[in-house]
């Protein structure tokens, strides 16, 4: 792990642990502005998982000493990552991904729903925190109302949130960052005001969690999910859920799986290794600043992660913005937003973009990136938006490298 700092650490010590940095295509050091859609893994992270792999490996609540030791493990990491959403390790559950995680919630909180309830979701987010409610509209009989997306300013309106609340809501469904046009919105609004009108909240911050240090206390919400991978960490999805609506709530469960939380929210055998993992990257993270509490030096990691990294946005941005015929979308630098910034090339499809970007050794993302309603409400189903992220391993020497290479795809005859 990197040495006692008093600071936090730059970004050359930063990028020391990555091993993939160390990959070079047609000439060029790789420059990954993937992040958003997964971000590079430290060797601090992968360490841990082959040392579980290694010496631990085992089911778990057995009387043996490698089965005790998993079980060690996985409660070690539950307290690990409690502290890096502000819950309790009793609130923390596993599981594959995100999706798969809000569609099982769906189909326990659709238990106790019932025809002509209603679910609030919203144009902004991913599908996952679309398509695992809409479900429940064939399933149950669940009614779906959406908030609409302002495509000026790639923003939700929560005014018109008010409008759509009633009695017959029951759950409001919204993302903490929008992870096409990198939008952070007023989760903890929404929350309040679903609670004021009886219904729950479920937040989807597999997008804000890698920019901003998730406080679930703050934010006020019922359900939480992200995912390990997005914050340096394996594939691997994480749900937080009050204790005592996840032993109130009748999830689809096997008769002798454990009946207690938050197991009782996770379903068969879980990714012991990406358990360990997931713990490791929140050390990383933490680890990157000196000090005693591991919440207070998250934090401190995380506000220096979001001035740097706003740096790089307004860099990115106003790069792109100078070029004729780029096309920038989402909110402005100045405002609320993750270090994601999403745009288009007259003439050319996005995909043809991120090829060309490649020839710098630049990675970029293409396409609706599972935000499918945000990119047909910005008309551009056919040819996607590009996506560019900047990480704590980002420079500016790649962004301008990423900006050099949108210029020459411009000027080509």
């Amino acid at each position: 792990m990197i040495e006692s700092l008093t600071t936090v650490a730059p970004v050359e010590v930063i990028r020391r642990h990555f091993p993939a940095l160390e990959r070079t295509h047609n000439g060029y050091a790789v420059a990954y502005f993937d992040g958003p859609g997964g971000t590079q893994v430290p060797r601090a992270v992968v360490a841990a998982m082959n040392d579980y792999l290694y010496h631990h490996n085992a089911n778990t609540h057995w009387a043996y000493p490698t089965s005790q030791e998993t079980d060690e493990i996985i409660e070690n990491a539950r307290q690990t990552v409690a502290e890096f959403l502000n819950a309790a390790s009793s609130e923390i559950a596993f599981g594959q991904n995100m999706t798969s995680l809000t569609y099982h919630l769906g189909r326990a909180l659709g238990r106790q729903f019932k025809v002509g309830d209603e679910i609030i979701i919203t144009e902004l987010d991913h599908h996952a925190n679309i398509d695992s409610w809409r479900a429940l509209e064939r399933e149950r009989g669940v009614t779906i109302r959406q908030l609409q997306l302002d495509t000026a300013s790639g923003q939700l309106n929560l005014q018109e949130l008010a409008n759509l609340l009633n009695e017959k809501t029951r759950l409001v469904a919204i993302g903490a960052a929008s992870n096409a046009l990198g939008t952070i919105n007023e989760v903890k609004r929404a929350s309040q005001m679903a609670r004021q009108a009886g219904a729950l909240s479920f937040t989807d911050a597999v997008h804000y969690a890698p920019h901003q240090l998730v406080d679930v206390q703050e934010i006020g919400c019922d359900f939480l999910a992200c995912s390990a991978y997005k914050f340096y960490g394996p594939h691997l999805g994480i749900l937080y859920g009050r204790k005592e609506l996840i032993e109130a709530i009748d999830f689809p469960r096997l008769r002798p799986a454990p009946d207690y939380s938050p197991e009782r929210a996770e379903t068969g055998t879980q990714s012991h290794e990406a358990i360990a993992g997931a713990a490791a990257a929140v050390d990383f993270l933490a680890s990157l600043v000196a000090g005693e509490a591991r919440r207070e030096r998250l934090q401190i990691v995380y506000d220096e992660m979001h001035a740097r990294q706003k740096e790089l946005t307004a860099q990115l941005w106003e790069g792109l913005s100078a070029i004729k015929g780029v096309k920038v979308y989402g909110p402005a630098p100045d405002a609320a937003r993750t270090s994601t910034v999403a745009f288009t090339v007259k003439h050319h499809p996005s995909e043809a973009v991120t090829k060309a970007l490649v020839k710098r050794g630049v990675f970029t993302s293409h396409g609706d990136f599972y935000a499918l309603t945000v990119v047909e409400r910005l008309g551009l189903a056919a040819e996607g938006l590009v996506r560019a992220g900047c990480t704590c391993y980002t420079t500016a020497e790649e962004v301008e490298r990423l900006l050099a290479g949108v210029r020459a795809l411009v000027s080509e005859k």
